[in-house]
């Protein structure tokens, strides 16, 4: 009998841990709601989760991929557009298609117009070829660059997102991977882009529309990426930018997923605003000097942001800790530390930075003045 309370104790204490490594939906918020099976809507400077639902519940993400497969590109490619020629490997790819041919040559540049505007499943193993050497290598570097993100609970086998048992990620993995991406210039003006035309080095012209209908529905939408596969379903990364704030939306699996991530993006802009709270400061602009040939010496911080997404709520929970040193002994040194603030939000620590004085005072001694005699001599 005691082992038993022992062994259900100890399943209690491995759950509880598990959840802590979750990262945490506000409460006592009401906020949107979705038919998604998975859905994370994060700040994108942040990483902030502003709504969630199963956010780490491994899932196969299907064309949603392409925007890994577009940032570990751009990172990668030396020469955007330098010309390659389209092997047969690239060619008659299953899915959706820009219908490649073999030895076309075409720039990277505009493949990934093709393969984040239309989805071409044969633009993204043509550019995981060029790129990576082949694409097993390429395929590597994805998941390597997941890692560098912090996606830890996402694995890819392919570039393109067709269906594999071991080709995942979570909602909230997949948010971070794109708020990651879209701090690339290139990647934000392409996923970006609503209509475009590309032309192979012979001559023939492709014409291009971003299938994201979000681009023309909703205000600072900036991208991000469909899917559909028959083990995914419906799929959206979308993403919105209005004033400082970026919010980075996923639903995966969900029928209405143009009108619910509007939904959900649209209620996250009417509840948080992007606060810098180090504006808030309200430090003491001196402080003391003991035998100084000055009485006070100026102190300030490095001047460093905090932005972070807050409700109205929140933001009247904002608390800031100073300590600083009451009063310093000459001869005081430039960037010399003082002391510390924190920033609290209801009782949790969220940054700290160090106070240091901005100029030098110098000793009040008989040499200090006859130094001073000699040098205005």
């Amino acid at each position: 009998m005691t082992k038993q309370i022992n062994k259900i104790f100890l399943c209690i204490i491995f759950a509880l841990a598990f959840l802590l490594t979750i990262p945490q939906t506000p409460q006592n918020i009401t906020l949107a709601q979705t038919s998604a099976r998975a859905m994370c809507v994060i700040e994108s400077q942040s990483g902030r989760v502003l709504n969630g639902k199963n956010i780490s519940q491994k899932l196969a993400m299907a064309s949603t991929t392409k925007i890994m497969t577009a940032i570990t590109a751009i990172e990668n490619c030396k020469d955007l557009d330098k010309t390659f020629e389209i092997s047969p490997k690239a060619v008659g790819i299953s899915g959706t298609s820009l219908y490649l041919r073999q030895g076309e040559r075409m720039t990277t540049r505009d493949l990934l117009y093709g393969l984040m505007l239309i989805s071409g499943n044969d633009a993204s193993v043509a550019i995981g070829e060029y790129v990576g050497g082949n694409t097993k290598n390429f395929v590597n570097m994805m998941n390597e660059t997941a890692k560098k993100i912090g996606a830890l609970n996402t694995h890819f086998d392919n570039t393109h997102g067709l269906d594999s048992k071991t080709h995942y990620t979570t909602a909230y993995d997949l948010a971070l991977i794109t708020a990651y991406a879209l701090k690339n210039p290139t990647f934000e003006e392409i996923v970006s882009t609503q209509n475009i035309k590309i032309t192979n080095e012979a001559g023939k012209t492709r014409y291009l529309k971003n299938k994201n209908k979000l681009l023309t529905k909703m205000e600072g939408c900036n991208g991000v990426k469909t899917g559909f596969t028959n083990d995914a379903g419906r799929c959206l990364v979308s993403s919105c930018k209005r004033g400082h704030m970026t919010l980075v939306c996923v639903v995966l699996n969900c029928g209405p997923m143009f009108e619910e991530s509007q939904t959900l993006l649209e209620d996250a802009f009417s509840k948080y605003k992007l606060y810098n709270l180090t504006q808030g400061y309200k430090l003491p602009k001196t402080i003391q000097v003991e035998e100084g040939r000055k009485e006070d010496v100026a102190i300030g911080t490095n001047k460093a942001e905090y932005l972070y997404p807050l409700t109205e709520e929140e933001l009247s929970k904002v608390n800031y800790v100073y300590s600083i040193e009451k009063s310093l002994k000459a001869p005081v040194e430039k960037g010399q530390e003082v002391g510390k603030v924190k920033i609290f939000i209801d009782n949790d620590l969220h940054f700290e930075e160090k106070i240091y004085t901005i100029e030098s005072v110098r000793r009040n001694s008989v040499w200090e003045k006859v130094k001073d005699l000699l040098n205005n001599w």
